[in-house]
């Protein structure tokens, strides 16, 4: 990518049947915001794919790994994104927060990846 381009993180809470959804623009001080739950299909993907997308913009992904395999990361590689998939224990947890919550995961994925941790 280019000087003038921006970098969009992407936090994904994935589920077997849905996708929560967060956006964490470049910058410390960028705004961290929920996109909202998705299906959990690849027509969906390219659905937000192409809604958060702009010129020289580019995505880059990242997920806890689960039970729902890898097939997300294959999609979004395969069609040339950046995609991290993490360990859950390599997330950290404020030990107050025992509720999960897929927004919440999803905003501190995004979050997270953007201070690159």
């Amino acid at each position: 990518m280019g000087s003038d381009s921006t970098i969009k993180f992407i936090g994904l809470d994935v589920h077997s049947k849905t996708i929560s959804v967060a956006i964490a623009e470049e910058g410390r001080k960028g705004e961290v915001r929920h996109y909202g739950i998705i299906d959990n299909t690849t027509e969906a993907i390219d659905k937000v794919i192409k809604s958060i997308t702009a010129t020289s913009t580019e995505l880059r992904f990242i997920y806890e790994a689960g039970p729902c395999g890898f097939a997300l990361y294959r999609y979004l590689t395969g069609n040339g994104f950046k995609c991290i998939v993490t360990a859950p224990a390599m997330i950290p947890k404020r030990k107050s927060v025992r509720i999960k919550n897929d927004r919440r995961d999803a905003l501190t994925l995004a979050r997270l990846y953007r201070a690159g941790e």
